[in-house]
């Protein structure tokens, strides 16, 4: 086989290897698992702020999100956890300006324990030609979702009108959310939440597990009685047995392993995890498969592109196999 032949059969495998849908088949879960932020690669990033417009609605809970999205930015420009990326890659703004993320925050009042006002805010955001870019809606809750399911109306006032929300607006990708742990109503909470989970792994959606990783430490410790503060509890009922967030902090570095930052009603490094999260999710939407490597990318850099084909290519060319010489050979004729 000659080379120029060689090298277009290789081109066309690696199509076919390089295929990797963008849009989800299956339910995309963001939760305590899809926290560490040095797992994404850097052409995730950049291309989640090529091709994704947000709008996201939220009162003080929510805000843990961007809160901690805006503190990464300082800590990854100082090398926390290792990272070793662009200055200011993970900077959002409104509008996307400067190579930033386009994150329009609080686009919508309120948030999603507000039934109809979250249906109606949204209507009204998504029908104002302004925003006709956007693809990307997020609605959080506050601390609604125990009695939503306790009144039997979680599905009336949040999983039914998202789901109407999805079919006025095809083009947009509306992100599921489960509410903060609560011990306080702890029963109710965790029922809620997993009806919310369930849904979306049952129906392929888009889910940010929030109350996942208010459970969670960044080692993956599970804490089954939490609260949104961090508290941990030894049951329902029982005694507070400490904080898991502070408890970390105090045991590392900050600027190095965690970083300070506001975070409503909880410690910093929820807020930590919550923006890694979301990092995550962002990229994954703009179409990175969550693996380090996919199938194809021999650079490892997230993506299969001409770059992957040019060191396969270059593989081939210098390795030691003699060219065949060319020889006659019989060929069934085709009927």
């Amino acid at each position: 086989m000659k080379r120029g032949t060689r090298l277009a059969l290789l081109a066309a495998l690696f199509v076919l290897i390089g295929r990797h849908p963008a849009a989800h088949a299956q339910a995309l879960i963001v939760d305590h698992t899809c926290t560490d932020i040095t797992r994404i690669p850097e052409s995730a990033i950049v291309q989640a702020k090529a091709t994704l417009r947000i709008a996201y609605g939220h009162t003080s809970h929510g805000s843990q999100i961007t809160t901690g999205m805006t503190g990464l930015v300082a800590f990854a420009n100082g090398g926390g956890k290792g990272l070793a990326l662009p200055k200011d890659i993970f900077a959002w703004k409104r509008g996307g300006a400067n190579g930033a993320l386009d994150l329009h925050d609080y686009a919508m009042d309120g948030d999603v324990g507000y039934y109809p006002d979250w249906v109606n805010n949204t209507r009204t955001y998504l029908n104002n030609p302004q925003n006709a870019h956007v693809n990307v809606i997020l609605w959080s809750w506050c601390g609604q979702v125990s009695g939503k399911y306790s009144n039997n109306r979680l599905f009336t006032e949040y999983i039914e009108p998202m789901t109407q929300l999805e079919q006025e607006y095809p083009r947009v990708t509306f992100v599921y959310m489960t509410g903060h742990v609560d011990h306080g109503d702890d029963a109710n909470n965790k029922a809620a939440n997993q009806v919310i989970r369930d849904y979306c792994r049952a129906n392929g959606k888009v889910l940010y597990d929030f109350a996942d990783i208010d459970s969670h430490d960044p080692d993956g410790v599970y804490y089954p009685f939490p609260n949104d503060n961090c508290d941990y509890y030894a049951s329902r009922t029982g005694p507070t047995l400490g904080n898991w967030a502070t408890a970390w902090q105090n045991r590392h570095t900050v600027n190095v392993e965690w970083y300070s930052c506001s975070s409503a009603h909880s410690e910093p490094l929820n807020a930590n995890q919550k923006a890694y999260a979301a990092w995550w999710l962002f990229a994954r939407l703009g179409g990175w498969s969550g693996d380090v490597c996919l199938p194809g990318d021999l650079n490892c850099d997230g993506t299969v592109d001409l770059l992957d084909l040019a060191i396969l290519s270059q593989h081939w060319l210098e390795s030691s196999w003699p060219e065949p010489q060319e020889t006659t050979v019989s060929r069934p004729v085709r009927n």
